[in-house]
């Protein structure tokens, strides 16, 4: 990026740097500007056919240039699985233009589900479904080893869906991720089955799992928007069945504009308070799939967003600069804080650290290395041991507990995650932040695409037709 010092004057707008996206109805690949319009970010390009287009990208301007240091050069996978012919975003995956490993790589095991949710960027449900396919646990076995050669020790896998927990061979799925020794695995998952069936939390907790709740919100308004039904009690259901399994839970929330933006700190401050839960992922609604086809682009609901609504809710708590941006990705992509609580105070890591300083141990992975990740641990791990005493004197307790410099020392007390992702969708796709996406799409034939391409470019599709046994038509179309 050159946005810091490249800014020019256009007549629509302060314009930043160039880059390239595509038409959000032909997907043609298109010459198109980032520009500060009122204060926002607004990538803007003209279709010869369609007309222009413009979306909002990222909330605050002048944050997005400030943010653009943490832009850290990636890192080779181990194996490019595909030619570079038609150049980004065409050629995934991954081909030898795209600039970064996968930190994350997701298998969608089904595209069957026990919701039919307003918002699915899926496009899952409950009914019929044209192309519709279940993956065999075979199948998954062989893109678990295609993720293995590309990256040698993958650190993390996401089983997602459709609604994965319905999958008949899902346990053995997750045996499988843990059989090539990924280091996190997760399930992403309503939480209805975990609710209904006593069985599956303890079938989690002996596999090692870790659980990715859909959690949008206590609103029975929110809830029909985003998921069409009311599900507190569901969700409540699942989170003391893996209380009681001792399985830990990031909390998922889909967060849109005008809907549930004032939601944002009674969901951290519910996932701080309970025991199962070591984080919360926010996630600004993606405007594609069956999302509302009337969705003004310009003014969707941005990182920045979210996280000024954190601080203006929980200002005890947390201020917008606590929020630092994940070096293995764009700076504008992913922002995330640690935050240090003992029952009773909470303290953003960024105010006991400086941050940049440890920025090496975690660039170009979504999980720290493995010893700074000890250091980290009670992160994740030790919040639900409660504690009376002052945060100061407990970090004091702990500063011999590793052989880490002793600001991360610190760390190991207990604590927080706070992660706010915007994935990109066919209205925001940026041709340069996509070559650097970190968060992979594993397919059933071995390619690994960038996530914010398989939603938006057409990927999606063709791997749905395939998949349903209809050949590779779709692909044809590009």
């Amino acid at each position: 990026m050159t946005a810091a010092t490249g800014a020019t004057a256009s007549p629509h707008g302060t314009r930043l740097d160039a880059t390239e996206s595509i038409c959000p109805r032909c997907r043609r690949v298109l010459a198109a500007e980032l520009l500060v319009r009122e204060g926002k970010v607004v990538l803007s390009r003209t279709c010869p056919e369609h007309g222009a287009f413009a979306a909002v990208v990222y909330g605050d301007a002048e944050r997005y240039v400030e943010i653009q240091r943490f832009d850290k050069p990636g890192e080779e996978p181990l194996e490019r699985q595909t030619p570079a012919a038609r150049g980004c975003p065409h050629d995934c995956g991954i081909c030898p233009e795209h600039a970064q490993h996968t930190c994350l790589g997701i298998i969608e095991v089904n595209t069957a589900c026990n919701l039919d949710c307003p918002i699915c960027f899926a496009d899952s449900g409950t009914g019929p479904q044209q192309h519709g396919y279940s993956l065999t646990l075979g199948q998954v076995e062989a893109m678990l080893d295609a993720f293995v050669r590309a990256e040698g020790e993958p650190e993390s896998v996401q089983f997602s869906g459709g609604e994965p927990s319905i999958h008949p061979e899902i346990l053995a799925m997750l045996a499988a991720a843990r059989e090539r020794g990924i280091k996190l695995v997760m399930l992403n998952t309503n939480g209805i089955r975990l609710a209904r069936d006593p069985r599956f939390a303890p079938a989690l907790a002996e596999l090692g799992v870790h659980v990715y709740l859909q959690f949008d919100g206590f609103d029975e308004a929110t809830q029909i928007a985003l998921r069409g039904k009311p599900l507190t009690d569901e969700k409540m259901r699942a989170l003391d069945r893996c209380t009681d399994a001792g399985v830990s839970v990031s909390l998922a929330a889909a967060i849109e504009r005008e809907l549930n933006e004032h939601e944002v700190g009674p969901i951290v401050r519910f996932g701080v308070e309970h025991p199962a839960v070591t984080g919360v992922f926010f996630q600004p609604v993606t405007h594609s799939g069956r999302f509302r086809a009337d969705a003004d682009p310009l003014s969707k609901l941005t990182n920045s967003d979210v996280i000024d609504a954190i601080a203006d809710q929980l200002p005890d708590w947390f201020r917008a600069d606590d929020f630092v941006p994940v070096p293995c990705c764009s700076p504008t992509c992913r922002s995330a804080t640690f935050a240090l609580y003992d029952g009773e105070d909470l303290v953003p890591l960024p105010r006991l650290v400086d941050v940049e300083l440890y920025l090496d141990y975690v660039t170009n992975r979504a999980v720290p290395d493995l010893a700074v990740r000890e250091a980290l641990e009670g992160l994740w791990s030790a919040k639900a041991a409660g504690g009376s005493g002052p945060v100061a004197e407990r970090l004091e307790c702990v500063a011999c507990a590793t052989a880490m410099p002793p600001e991360l020392r610190e760390v190991a007390a207990r604590g927080f995650m706070v992660v706010i992702q915007d994935f990109q969708d066919p209205y925001t796709l940026d041709v340069s932040k996509l070559r650097k996406c970190c968060v992979s799409e594993i397919v059933p034939d071995g390619r690994l695409i960038p996530f914010c391409a398989y939603n938006s470019v057409g990927y999606r599709e063709q791997v749905q037709l395939e998949a349903a046994g209809h050949g590779d038509g779709a692909r044809s179309r590009w």
